[in-house]
């Protein structure tokens, strides 16, 4: 038997019998050695190797004080291969990389490092980094799964040259340990021993640095060896990388935070965490709940919950369990998987329905106290959801006295779900109002806040460039600019050097470049372009080909290939407001893929013949095709063809007037044929049950210096269905194909059906203008929207189809191997089956489906597809990390326009500026206010109609607001407000007239901040108001909708 080991090594085998399974601590261990002989078949033959068994005994106790002994069988071999590209002795390496041999030296960290400073090691500017099977351990061991599967990933990720050595199965490098030998000292014993080992190994071609934090190893093994040189972190970056500055600022940081961490202790503040074996038989037991823990955005300090699907409680909101104030909390974070214990029903709590905590509205009637939810306590962290922060460092005020604490700051995160990070920082004064990214260390019982160490520093609050840069760190997006490894994989196109298809790859590709019309539409201005169509008459015009034309991504990006990794890490183009981070280099989704007009490109096709007259399908044909774009049109120039509008057509500007109108004529002709296709296709889905939905689409409008001039709200077209029906046409006829070949082994994109108590806001909200909604399936839901118009104010079906949006469940890719049948059905589109083939420049996963199909048509055509598929088991852990990155990419382009939006209104006058003054729709009820749907800006915020002192709002004879003592009453489908000036009353989907405030809002709150708490004074952090918690106070009132955008205040009715 011969296991891996460390996930490269195949060479040992370990048995290990233990007498009883309880609770140990280590006591002794004593080691026995005897020789094996064992023959083992390798490429070049027969070959018998000369194996080490050694057998160790280890004494260990139990918690009860019982004896326990365990032995375990350790096979030590002479050939353990050492991944280094500078090997002169044959080692049999793997496919795996290898480390570059043109180095000047290669760096083999200690255990202590490896655990205090592996970010360090992350660095891609590191290179020739090998790591010890020693090291590896004791990171699994101290520092948990999370850690060492982050060590994994390193060490596979052929970006980063860095490889594994198991040192402790090379015969002369395993050193059995001592009796009385301390763990440290053993550990920094085996690596010293790798590093000669390999030193020796590499004849002396390669000098190797043992970097430690250990100065009795520095001075013991320094001077033993030549070329194996021993010295600290701090020497070996300050004489090896003196210009990486991101690595010398990132160890001055951790070293900050380990010392500060060492000289605290402090009395317990909260409960400690049970043990993970605990934790994991209460959770079988039914005793502890596990789920995600969701801090609330708007009540952050005092409400939080956790998701889990176990729990039984019939109640509408069963799936929910509250978890009320901090200390409640217990040190757990925001996606944090917890476990938690319910606490007796005495003490369950509702949610809180006010806009402004602390507020509420008179309850009356049914509508009175939120009914009590099951509500309990955090007694374990299951996996942290530790990852990057950015936070920012307040000013101090500069009467504090100087002192060691004076250093040690209360970093405020920009998700104000997070709780504040004590930073320890030498630059606390050159960092104030700085964005600067964090990591979490710690977080023991005996303190109120987490400790932290800094990163990096992204820039001033408030800069553009900080904002966006923030925005991308808080979503874990990492885009850095590609490297010219990956570039060189690549083909060249360039004016000296030109590319051009390869005849031989025309020859296996169906050519369509004469035969066929062949064209584009896509927002103006898009440079990478994934879609063509093409519509012709065949047999006499009884049938029709519709085809769907797609760039042939995977011709370019090989799997497996640096790119290709590269693309499955981002796995999504970032689009945000002012610009774009694309998922391949610009040599592929700018040119070489995009299917410009005039050029010929590579492309993957789904062709059908359909019946003239009842465009029934008669044959579909998948394959490789070579095409040309004849138009790159845009959606607007597009639809003005249709509509019979003059419009430029620039391909036929040049030609003359008699063959510029015969070519127009054509070219309409297709789009008309094309329309009335399309139409067709969507009768169809709509008679399935497909939801026609609403959403917030604002596009922020730019000048040259980037500076926004105007918020767009997205105009619908007809061409924008017509194109959208024959990508969806397409996605759903190759998700057929693939899964019909692939049945266990197929990506698909299903969308389950909704909770139905997920509606209950759109039914009541319809049933409060008098429309009745059906939520029992998806066709009795559209039908039921489509009735309910009003057809004097069409925003009410507009503002009822955005509530059908947000209860809509999430979309998700999957393997077919891990659903049943039924579950591939999506919902919204009413198919099947579905998939995304359609761009593969800009989406991961429709690479994955191109591989796919292009297999399903090597399997029809009986020859091998080249690389073995993805089994179920990967498939689906690629689909769920491209789940993870498209809610990543959604959430950072919606924050990216919020950003700008801010922007639009922040040097604003309110009073003055009509731009600020606005048509809202009212759409949801609160305790102390309502929701508001502004159309013209696409922004939905709440207005407040009682504020933090307890007045209301009075509306006067003329529309004027002001605020007077009163009280507020709320009924299900409206809110008052009486008052001195009478009352008012504001019902579901009003007209109101709002204004926009930013800057104003937020300084009348800044103005009404607490006094500073014990903590605060403490690390000497200021409440006074600037620039940076004005722009907080802004955020904040952000957070008060999940999809609020600026601060919508209340003015006139």
């Amino acid at each position: 038997m011969v296991p891996k080991c460390g996930g490269q090594v195949e060479q040992v085998e370990e048995v290990e019998q233990v007498e009883q399974v309880e609770e140990v601590e280590q006591v002794e261990e004593v080691q026995q050695v005897e020789e094996v002989e064992e023959v083992e078949d390798v490429e070049q033959g027969e070959q018998k190797l000369k194996m080490i068994k050694t057998e160790k005994i280890l004494h260990l106790r139990s918690c009860r004080g019982r004896k326990l002994r365990v032995v375990r069988e350790h096979y030590l071999r002479e050939r353990v291969p050492c991944y280094s590209g500078a090997c002169q002795a044959g080692c049999a390496h793997a496919d795996g990389k290898l480390l570059p041999a043109d180095l000047t030296h290669y760096v083999v960290p200690d255990v202590g490092v490896v655990l205090d400073y592996l970010e360090i090691l992350e660095l891609r500017e590191l290179q020739g980094v090998v790591f010890t099977q020693t090291a590896c351990q004791a990171l699994q061991h101290s520092k948990g799964r999370r850690q060492y599967n982050r060590l994994r990933n390193l060490l596979k990720d052929p970006r980063h040259d860095c490889v594994l050595f198991a040192n402790e199965f090379q015969e002369y490098s395993y050193c059995p340990r001592e009796k009385g030998e301390s763990q440290d000292t053993w550990q920094s014993r085996c690596v010293y021993s790798a590093a000669v080992w390999f030193y020796n190994h590499l004849a002396g071609l390669m000098d190797i640095v043992m970097i430690t934090e250990d100065q009795e190893a520095v001075t013991r093994y320094s001077s033993l060896n030549s070329g194996v040189y021993v010295i600290s972190v701090r020497d070996y970056l300050q004489n090896f990388w003196p210009e990486l500055r991101a690595a010398h600022e990132l160890h001055a940081s951790v070293c900050q935070a380990l010392q500060e961490k060492e000289g605290e202790v402090r009395e317990r503040q909260y409960a400690e965490h049970l043990p993970p074996e605990v934790l994991e038989a209460g959770i079988k037991s039914g005793r502890y709940v596990q789920g995600t823990l969701n801090v609330s955005k708007h009540r952050a300090q005092t409400e939080a919950s956790i998701m889990t699907e176990g729990f039984s409680n019939k109640s509408t909101d069963s799936w929910c369990v509250l978890v009320h104030g901090d200390k409640h909390r217990n040190r757990a974070v925001h996606g944090d998987v917890v476990a938690v214990e319910l606490l007796p029903k005495s003490e369950w709590r509702g949610k809180v329905t006010a806009l402004s905590e602390g507020q509420g509205a008179e309850p009356s009637g049914e509508d009175g106290e939120r009914k009590p939810l099951p509500t309990g306590r955090v007694v374990g962290v299951l996996q942290r959801n530790w990852r990057d922060f950015v936070v920012t460092f307040p000013p101090r005020d500069g009467t504090q006295p100087q002192s060691r604490n004076s250093q040690r700051i209360l970093a405020v995160p920009w998700d104000h779900r997070i709780p504040k990070i004590r930073i320890s920082t030498q630059q606390a004064d050159a960092l104030q109002d700085h964005r600067v990214v964090v990591r979490i260390d710690s977080w023991e019982s005996s303190s109120l806040y987490p400790n932290g160490h800094s990163v990096r520093v992204l820039g001033r609050s408030g800069e553009l460039e900080t904002e966006v840069q923030t925005i991308l760190v808080e979503n874990c997006i990492h885009a850095p600019p590609f490297s010219d490894a990956q570039l060189r994989e690549l083909p060249v196109n360039s004016p000296e050097n030109p590319w051009t298809v390869d005849p031989a790859q025309v020859a296996q590709r169906r050519d369509l470049r004469e035969s066929h019309l062949v064209f584009s539409i896509d927002p103006q201005g898009c440079e990478d372009v994934d879609d063509t169509l093409s519509v012709r008459h065949l047999a006499g015009g009884t049938l029709l080909e519709l085809g769907v034309h797609i760039a042939d991504v995977t011709h370019f990006v090989s799997e497996g290939s640096l790119s290709d990794l590269e693309a499955r890490s981002r796995a999504t183009t970032y689009y945000l407001a002012d610009r774009r981070y694309d998922m391949l280099p610009a040599v592929l989704s700018a040119d070489l893929c995009s299917l410009l007009g005039g050029v010929d490109r590579y492309a993957m096709s789904v062709m059908w013949e359909l019946d003239a007259r009842t465009l029934a399908v008669s044959r579909v044909w998948y394959g490789r095709t070579v095409v040309r774009s004849s138009y790159q049109l845009h959606y607007e120039l597009a639809q003005a063809l249709l509509d019979g509008d003059e419009a430029a057509v620039p391909e036929l500007v040049r030609l003359g007037s008699e063959e510029q109108e015969a070519k127009r004529a054509e070219l309409v002709q297709a789009l008309e044929t094309l329309t009335h296709v399309s139409r067709h296709l969507r009768a169809q889905r709509d008679r399935g049950g497909a939801l026609e939905l609403e959403g917030l689409e604002v596009r922020a409008q730019l000048d040259e210096e980037k500076n926004i001039t105007a918020l767009v709200p997205r105009q619908p077209l007809e061409v924008h269905e017509t194109v959208a029906e024959c990508m969806i046409y397409a996605n759903h006829w190759v998700a057929r194909k693939i899964q019909e070949t692939f049945p266990h082994q197929a990506l698909l994109r299903h969308h389950p059906p909704p909770r139905q108590e997920f509606f209950l806001q759109l039914v009541d909200s319809a049933r409060a203008r008098g429309f009745t909604i059906d939520t029992r399936t998806n066709k009795a839901l559209a039908d039921s929207l489509d009735r309910a118009a009003d057809p004097q104010d069409p925003l009410v079906n507009r503002l009822l189809r955005m509530m059908t949006t947000q209860a809509m469940s999430e979309a998700l890719y999957c393997s077919t191997g891990a659903q049943s049948l039924d579950q591939f059905y999506h919902y919204g589109l009413a198919l099947d089956r579905y998939t995304h083939f359609t761009s593969p420049i800009r989406r991961y996963a429709d690479v994955v489906v191109h591989r796919l199909l292009a297999a399903a048509m090597a399997t029809k055509r009986g020859v091998a597809s080249g690389k073995a598929l993805a089994g179920n088991k990967g498939l689906e852990e690629t689909a769920q990390h491209i789940n993870k990155k498209n809610r990543a990419a959604k959430r950072a382009q919606k924050l990216s326009t919020e950003l700008f939006q801010c922007l639009y209104f922040k040097e604003r006058d309110p009073q003055t500026d009509r731009r600020c003054v606005a048509d809202a729709v009212i759409y949801s009820i609160r305790d102390d206010g309502v929701l508001a749907f502004v159309p013209e800006y696409g922004v939905k915020g709440p207005v407040h109609l009682k504020n933090r002192e307890g007045l209301v709002v009075s509306v006067g004879p003329d529309g004027g607001c002001e605020w007077q003592s009163g009280s507020v009453r709320r009924q299900p489908d409206r809110i008052s407000t009486t008052s001195g000036g009478g009352t008012c009353t504001f019902r579901l989907f009003d007209h109101v007239t709002e204004v926009v405030r930013l800057a104003e809002e937020a300084q009348e709150r800044a103005a009404r901040r607490p006094k500073l708490s014990r903590e605060e004074r403490e690390f000497s952090q200021s409440k006074t108001p600037n620039l940076y918690s004005l722009l907080e106070e802004v955020r904040e009132l952000a957070l008060t909708d999940p999809d609020m955008i600026p601060q919508v205040c209340a003015s006139t009715a």
